[in-house]
């Protein structure tokens, strides 16, 4: 009796497809290295499985690989000190993953996984995810910005562990331009206070990290907030910060000084910026003295020449004399 012979294409179809089904092995494998080879490799895998399957079937898995740290350290009691490497190649990924998984319309689907990494513990990671959640805020359509992404900042702004607050800081610049324009022309300033009042929170929590990532996004927020939400709203907070107890924060909002300037008028700038940047001139910390004079001509271009000539340089006597 004639043995049976598979078809050509099928046993070459099976041969393409098997280096696929050992990536795939890889993600639940316990060697922290084989996950990591084959998290690098995401892509490829998602381009085998086709758009339909990586969004139904591998963000998914992800959304659990992004918390895996977490159980394990919860219910095998231990820690695998390397595996930040993991999360941290995870979070850079999925980054670049909506191409994969069906384009712009279905951004939305990555956000869970990069929602849990940017609560992590690790810095590195978080950042990671805050910058992967930052590339892909512009795929959404202004619907599904406010039904998925608002709503994952205000979570992380809300959350119990600094980590969450500290990532949340860097989302307010990508997420509040974007609010389609119908909500954006109907917004009262009441309307704005409750929008406002996360960040406004993080600028005044009650840990120095919170109020550090939120003092160092202060100038980015200016630049796409309306001009008289500016004045209103970022300059109290901005004034706020600078007066902090921690060096460290009044040095970063000192940081802003420079693009806050840029979208103010000259008059404004004399009125609500120069006063703050005077103070910090003499501030008792070296590093905030130095802030300053580092930040100098970029100061000089974004307040042009006349507060240049009326306040600047009188500034800088003052730093000759210290």
């Amino acid at each position: 009796m004639a043995a049976v012979v598979a078809p050509a294409d099928s046993t070459t179809a099976d041969e393409a497809l098997y280096p696929i089904a050992v990536l795939i092995d890889e993600l639940r494998n316990d060697d922290v290295q084989l996950r990591l080879h084959s998290i690098k490799k995401l892509s490829t895998i998602a381009l085998a499985l086709g758009v339909d399957r990586a969004r139904t079937e591998l963000v998914p898995f992800n959304r659990l690989s992004a918390k895996i740290k977490f159980f394990k350290c919860q219910f095998l009691n231990k820690t695998i000190y390397d595996e930040d490497e993991v999360l941290l190649a995870l979070a850079e990924q999925l980054g670049n993953f909506a191409p994969l998984i069906g384009g712009a319309e279905h951004a939305h689907h990555l956000l869970v996984p990069l929602e849990s990494l940017a609560t992590v513990e690790e810095t590195v990671v978080r950042d990671k995810a805050v910058e992967s959640l930052r590339q892909i805020a512009p795929l959404h359509s202004p619907q599904d910005l406010e039904q998925y992404f608002v709503p994952l900042v205000k979570r992380l702004a809300g959350g119990d562990w600094f980590t969450s607050r500290t990532s949340a800081c860097g989302l307010f610049s990508v997420s509040y331009p974007r609010g389609s324009s119908s909500v954006k022309l109907n917004l009262s300033v009441s309307h704005l206070s409750s929008n406002f009042a996360n960040f406004r929170n993080l600028c005044g929590d009650d840990t120095p990290m919170v109020r550090r990532a939120a003092a160092a996004k202060l100038g980015e927020f200016a630049k796409v907030m309306e001009l008289d939400y500016v004045k209103s709203e970022l300059i109290p907070l901005f004034s706020h910060l600078a007066q902090d107890e921690q060096d460290s924060v009044r040095l970063l909002a000192i940081e802003a000084c420079s693009q806050i300037a840029q979208v103010l008028t000259n008059e404004d700038t004399e009125q609500l910026v120069m006063p703050t940047l005077r103070q910090a001139v003499d501030d008792k910390s070296w590093r905030v003295r130095y802030m300053v004079a580092d930040k100098f001509t970029d100061l000089q271009k974004a307040v042009g020449p006349k507060i240049s000539e009326t306040d600047l340089v009188l500034l800088s006597r003052t730093f000759l004399r210290l």
